[in-house]
């Protein structure tokens, strides 16, 4: 009977340590006063986290790493369609389009729909036949798409990209790295309406020759899962195995995480995110308003995620506008550039403080030092002659009163 109840109690306090594992975070917590975060792991082959706003990367795993990355493709896909086309184009659906392999919003030959509706196909469902359909519309044929794409890769530098089709679908030629991944969806969520539409838990069409609305609901697990997520892609095939890009905001910071080749991704995006916003919580670092140098203030606020005590380490410089330059011209003063552990992390633009006024002997406002109080020329005379002929005046109405007749004289 004891032997039962010590193996029970074994057994309970067993589970319990292996709950406890699988809800708590994987990451230690950092010593006192350390300027260093705690360590965290993850079960990805490869994976990265980032501040969307300032594009501070607060987490690597081997994030420099080509990879396969199936159908978080279809960021790409995405932001261009929605920068490069109209959402209220009717986008005429190719048998190219139709017929394409792995997963599908059953599109046919010939049907229209808007660019709108396809891109809450791809996004929501994932949908192959979408972004061909997409990119033969948007890029003209499928060839020009892509060329798109990996100039915009180029552009936002993502060093370590190539794309191969607007899909994701398994390609030697189409890969990225978590780093890469993370500034891709660092961009995107910039855009609101790709904002919108990534965050959507479902969505109600109509479409062609059928009777009924169709009903997408969002593949991503993670809008559900995590509070305050808000975004952004799944991806699996065989080869690349599954892929998550997973976005969050909370208060009024928002992070993006990167995960490739994890088979634990849905747990490790959620103890990321609370990694990032725990150890990296935004600071504000410059006031609006507040007075930089000798008669100069800053024009807008500036906030940037830091780790406990990183805040002493920034550094501040001011650089002047030219006196003669454009800017100058409209009001700005110059930059104050700030550094933290010698990498520039931002700038803020700086106005002039408006000059103090001089207070008159009256109590009154008087104007600005460097301007001239008096009347007529400004000369000392002038300003004599104004204050000694209002003298005289008052004086000889005085007089006058007194003495009747005198003012005729």
């Amino acid at each position: 009977m004891i032997r039962k109840v010590l193996r029970r109690a074994c057994l309970l306090l067993g589970g319990m340590a292996l709950l406890t594992s699988v809800l708590s975070p994987v990451y230690a917590e950092p010593a006192a006063g350390s300027k260093k975060p705690p360590a965290l792991d993850t079960q990805a082959e490869t994976a990265a986290l980032i501040d969307v706003t300032s594009g501070r990367l607060l987490y690597s795993k081997q994030g420099d790493k080509r990879m396969r990355i199936a159908s978080t493709t279809k960021i790409m896909t995405a932001i261009l369609a929605v920068e490069y086309g109209h959402l209220s184009d009717k986008v005429t659906v190719t048998s190219n389009a139709s017929g394409k392999e792995g997963s599908s919003i059953y599109l046919k030959a010939g049907e229209e729909m808007s660019l709108n509706d396809l891109l809450y196909g791809l996004m929501l469902r994932s949908g192959n036949d979408a972004a061909t359909a997409i990119a033969e519309h948007v890029g003209g044929s499928q060839e020009g798409f892509v060329y798109l794409m990996n100039q915009k890769a180029e552009e936002l530098g993502m060093v370590g990209s190539h794309f191969a089709n607007p899909s994701g679908l398994d390609a030697e030629d189409h890969y990225s790295t978590a780093h890469d991944m993370a500034k891709l969806a660092a961009y995107a969520l910039k855009n609101p309406l790709f904002r919108e539409i990534v965050k959507t838990k479902s969505k109600r069409i109509s479409r062609e020759d059928e009777p009924w609305d169709t009903v997408w609901t969002n593949k991503n697990k993670m809008l559900s899962l995590y509070p305050g997520s808000d975004g952004v892609k799944t991806g699996f095939t065989k080869l690349s195995r599954r892929c998550l890009v997973s976005s969050a905001t909370r208060n009024g910071q928002q992070l993006a995480a990167v995960t490739l080749n994890d088979g634990n991704d849905w747990a490790d995006h959620s103890r990321m995110l609370d990694y990032g916003f725990v150890n990296y919580p935004l600071e504000v670092v410059v006031q609006a308003g507040e007075k930089v140098g000798e008669g100069f203030a800053a024009s807008e606020e500036f906030a940037y995620p830091l780790t406990k005590g990183e805040a002493a380490d920034i550094r501040r410089t001011l650089q002047p506008a030219a006196v003669k330059s454009l800017e100058y011209r409209l009001g700005k003063r110059g930059d104050l550039v700030l550094h933290l552990n010698g990498e520039r992390i931002g700038q803020v633009s700086l106005k002039e403080l408006p000059k103090p006024k001089i207070q008159s002997s009256s109590g009154t406002k008087g104007s600005f030092a460097n301007e001239d109080v008096g009347e007529s020329n400004g000369s000392s005379e002038a300003k004599d002659n104004s204050w000694m002929n209002r003298f005289r005046i008052a004086f000889t109405d005085v007089w006058s009163a007194l003495i009747p007749g005198e003012r005729k004289k």
